[in-house]
């Protein structure tokens, strides 16, 4: 391995340090943690926040019953099961706690006790949830970080924190490795480039007290947050809750850790492996999962959508590579505040077109390999359409529908609620996604190459962060698509002609 210079990032920096880690029960967590582990030998300590649940109250069982079973770290357990026993066992610090929880839930000595022994702190929580109540994606996605912050304050800890480029929110064209600002309602900003947002989340705050207020009972105040963080975050330009919450995290994180290392990095939409530990590994559905699921199935064969438009997709592997290369830099340069997309529409774009043509082309060339995806032969073709055609043919298909049932019970019998059921899918990942289908913007990751470009030659070759060489076609046909049909997918109960019932297939994350 080459010797650190001024110039040269190397993962000499983890040497003997400690690292604290969020999130690792998260798809891009488990990733990245796996990664450390294999190729990151020198790190000293590796702190997992996780909270316990009912069947696993401590951090410690829930890590060996539902993140070390994944099959994730199925290369690191080449060498027996034991072995990797033994690699935690060495490695690994367990933290009981809760994220969004004062002080993670710990008391005053064990939170000073932590903060004194972490070197580095990576925050790779989140709620991906972009429906859901404004108060909880505040809770998670905003206000813990102060909690991070205060476990930093003592030793000025490096800190990397993993966004999402949709923090650019309505923004359009070539979008760069800086500090964002609002699409729409204008806010105030610092003479150190950050946006003054902490009336804001005074302001939400407000707005929570007075729905719940308002509200009857505990359901209808949580559709009511709903729409509130809804509204909110398309009044100052962005499309969800998760986006608005999680662009006010990193403006938190630039007011109060001013003279501190903080990276802030922000892959797009992110998908299967590439290439580590093994290609295609996904855990759950995506963003262009849940779409790509709903036309295997036929549930839905028109999109709102621009066919055109260049859609972001970044292979998980590529994400946790970023991190860990922009987590060296921090660690071992004069501290500083950067920000790095990680991204593949400036570099080596895709268009929403091309992915539709490969996985229609897959499914009708080789769907008897996908049993867990494809229903059978797709027979109808995918079509992108613009938006305002997609609604008004869902308006006349409801319609028609309900025509349907009418005739049907005149006739005194019952009409297939299949089609309804299929319009209601449609509704739904239109209702979700749609932003994402009609993109109106590119993510530059200029800063981040120019980050890798710097790596010493070990480093390059384990932690490739670019796309620009990715053959889309191939990663969406032998790699991604069998990944998703392999690792992401669940039994689910079919009807047999006798009332019996067989396992198989359906989507894990996404009720289509």
């Amino acid at each position: 391995m080459e010797a650190q210079t001024s110039n040269t990032i190397t993962l000499d920096s983890f040497a003997g340090k400690s690292v604290f880690i969020t999130g690792v029960t998260g798809f891009v967590g488990k990733v990245l943690l796996e990664k450390i582990l294999r190729s990151v030998p020198s790190v000293e300590k590796i702190y997992l926040l996780i909270r316990g649940n009912r069947r696993y109250p401590s951090a410690a069982e829930r890590f060996r019953h539902e993140v070390a079973t994944s099959s994730i770290f199925d290369v690191l357990k080449s060498e027996g099961e034991a072995e990797f026993e033994r690699l935690c066992e060495r490695k690994l610090r367990f933290v009981s706690g809760e994220l969004t929880a004062e002080r993670f839930g710990l008391s005053e000595a064990a939170f000073n006790e932590l903060a004194f022994d972490v070197d580095l702190v990576i925050n790779s929580a989140a709620s991906v949830n972009f429906r859901e109540p404004l108060d909880d994606a505040l809770a998670t996605n905003t206000l813990s970080l102060y909690t991070i912050i205060q476990l930093t304050q003592a030793r000025k800890t490096p800190v990397v924190h993993v966004s999402t480029c949709y923090v650019n929110g309505y923004h359009e064209g070539m979008i760069a490795e800086a500090v964002a600002g609002p699409a729409c309602t204008p806010m105030v900003k610092s003479k150190d480039g950050y946006y003054e947002v902490e009336p804001l989340i005074a302001d939400l705050q407000a707005r929570v007290a007075a729905v719940k207020a308002a509200s009857e009972d505990s359901a209808s105040h949580a559709e009511a947050l709903v729409e509130a963080g809804l509204n909110e975050a398309d009044r100052f330009g962005w499309n969800d809750t998760y986006t608005f919450t999680k662009w006010i995290g990193e403006q938190i994180l630039m007011q109060h850790l001013q003279g501190q290392a903080l990276t802030i990095l922000r892959p797009s939409i992110v998908e299967s492996t590439l290439h580590e530990p093994t290609p295609g590994w996904i855990e759950g559905v995506k963003v262009a999962d849940a779409i790509i699921m709903a036309y295997a199935r036929q549930k839905v064969t028109y999109f709102p959508g621009d066919p055109g438009a260049v859609i972001d997709i970044i292979p998980v592997d590529l994400v946790a590579n970023s991190i860990i290369l922009s987590a060296a830099e921090a660690l071992g340069e004069a501290p500083q505040h950067r920000i790095y997309q990680c991204s593949s529409s400036s570099s080596n774009p895709v268009s929403i077109k091309q992915v539709i043509q490969y996985v229609v082309e897959e499914g009708k060339q080789r769907h008897s390999e996908y049993p867990n995806l494809f229903s059978g032969m797709p027979r109808r073709p995918f079509i992108m359409i613009p938006g305002w055609a997609f609604h008004a043919g869902l308006t006349m298909a409801y319609r028609l529908l309900a025509w349907k049932q009418t005739v049907f019970s005149w006739l005194g019998s019952t009409a297939s609620t299949a089609q309804l059921s299929n319009l209601d899918t449609m509704v739904k990942l239109a209702l979700i996604f749609s932003f994402y289908t009609r993109p109106r913007y590119r993510f530059s990751n200029e800063k981040l190459r120019a980050l890798a470009a710097r790596a010493g030659a070990h480093e390059q070759s384990i932690l490739p962060v670019a796309t620009r060489d990715m053959d889309w076609q191939h990663y969406l046909q032998r790699i991604h698509l069998p990944g998703l049909n392999r690792y992401a997918l669940r039994p689910k109960a079919v009807k047999l002609s006798r009332g019996k019932v067989r396992m198989a297939r359906s989507p894990v994350g996404a009720e289509l």
